[in-house]
């Protein structure tokens, strides 16, 4: 009896947790979108001061980090998960992996000023910024990656390679198209923070934004969506409106995430239930 109230309890308590934190991300969307999105016009996307330039490059910058790091961490993580012998060695990669995934974004910012704009002289530009970037994806792609494989049942590839198949014929047929769920929602996680990142960007990617429309020289001046937001705030220029032009940044950070994952999560959950249906069959 004690342990059924206990469970009761638990349950709960627990109950509550979700229902609270449910409602406090329900007060913060609302409070918001309701301050900002009033002031999604076309005037505030296509004006004299709009913000079409930095909404493209908060996208562009993201699609070239991504370009830059996928490769790198998915490689690295299916390496450490399927290739790597078990040793000090690769514990200590383990081990600085996760310490630098803990790293705050501005000692990121910090590292590539002084590598990208600094040394190599790029300057404030989307390049620098994407590279910077994509340091900071790294660390948490390759732990993604590595967590997401070993999740794959051993069973799996035991049952392919005794089939004869080789280890890349097991890697490239079960065992990525199993964790591809885990990995998608890797990337998501990746990508929306990389998107709402700032410090990063203010020391690589500079404050100025090219008035071309969809400026795709990757030498040009890079701000995006979240680095005006900061701009605007910290910054007000004379004679404008900067509450407004904040609460309007803000509500279309938020959408610009909500759909992204929307976009990226629909598709993993689909690919999830494909895959336990076949696995049932």
């Amino acid at each position: 009896m004690k342990a059924h109230q206990a469970n009761r309890f638990a349950s709960i308590l627990l109950w509550i947790g979700a229902v609270a934190i449910l409602a406090l991300l329900v007060a913060f969307l609302a409070l918001i979108l309701g301050r900002g999105l009033p002031y999604l016009t076309a005037e505030f996307f296509s004006g004299s001061d709009g913000v079409r330039g930095q909404l493209f490059n908060s996208f562009y910058i993201l699609f070239l980090s991504l370009i830059f790091s996928l490769p790198i961490g998915l490689g690295a993580g299916i390496y450490m998960a399927e290739y790597a012998p078990q040793n000090r060695f690769t514990d200590l990669i383990r081990l600085s992996t996760e310490s630098l995934a803990s790293v705050p974004s501005i000692v990121f910012g910090l590292f590539g000023m002084i590598v990208f704009v600094n040394m190599f002289g790029l300057g404030f530009t989307i390049l620098g910024g994407s590279a910077t970037l994509a340091l900071l994806n790294l660390p948490i792609l390759v732990r993604v990656t590595e967590e997401s494989l070993r999740a794959v049942p051993r069973s799996y590839r035991e049952a392919s390679l005794a089939l004869g198949a080789t280890m890349w014929q097991t890697l490239r047929k079960v065992i990525l198209p199993t964790a591809l769920p885990g990995l998608i929602t890797g990337i998501t996680l990746v990508a929306g923070r990389a998107l709402g990142e700032t410090a990063i960007l203010i020391f690589t990617a500079g404050m100025n934004v090219s008035r071309i429309l969809f400026d795709v020289n990757p030498l040009a001046a890079g701000e995006t969506l979240a680095v005006h937001l900061f701009a605007v705030k910290s910054n007000p220029l004379p004679g404008t409106n900067s509450d407004q032009i904040a609460d309007g940044t803000a509500a279309l950070l938020i959408l610009m995430v909500i759909v992204f994952n929307l976009c990226l999560s629909i598709p993993s959950r689909w690919l999830q239930y494909r895959l336990q249906g076949k696995n049932r069959g």
